[in-house]
């Protein structure tokens, strides 16, 4: 499936210096910065600089060398934050939205990192 990428979208405005934000981190293929609207203590959106706009799409076409930096950019992340289980930390959740029914706000491939509190189940249960 082709995916048609929106340049005005506001993912896109922050990697060209439009908008500012928050860095947490940033390398050649990845920027962290911390949410505008944060839904846990730690809230870190994640994403690639290319042009992706949801995770099968960057799993898809992105290079090998864009796919392991951001998955290393995400890991240094938790480690920087101090939230791995693995490194003493409480643990965290990790989202990505694609489409409609996932309700995806921006068209642009991004993880959420979330952690600093109890998050609950992962979905809510429905009747």
């Amino acid at each position: 499936m082709a995916y048609d990428y929106d340049p005005q979208n506001i993912f896109a405005r922050i990697l060209r210096g439009e908008i500012p934000n928050d860095t947490v981190l940033e390398t050649d293929h990845t920027l962290a910065f911390r949410d505008i609207r944060p839904q846990t203590p730690h809230h870190v959106l994640v994403i690639p600089k290319g042009a992706y706009v949801c995770f099968d799409h960057f799993a898809a076409e992105a290079s090998a060398e864009e796919i392991v930096d951001f998955h290393r950019t995400a890991a240094k992340v938790c480690a920087d934050l101090g939230i791995g289980p693995g490194e003493g930390g409480n643990g965290y959740r990790t989202v990505s939205n694609a489409g409609l029914d996932a309700v995806q706000e921006v068209p642009h491939y991004h993880m959420h990192i979330l952690a600093g509190r109890p998050l609950g189940p992962m979905l809510s249960q429905r009747d």
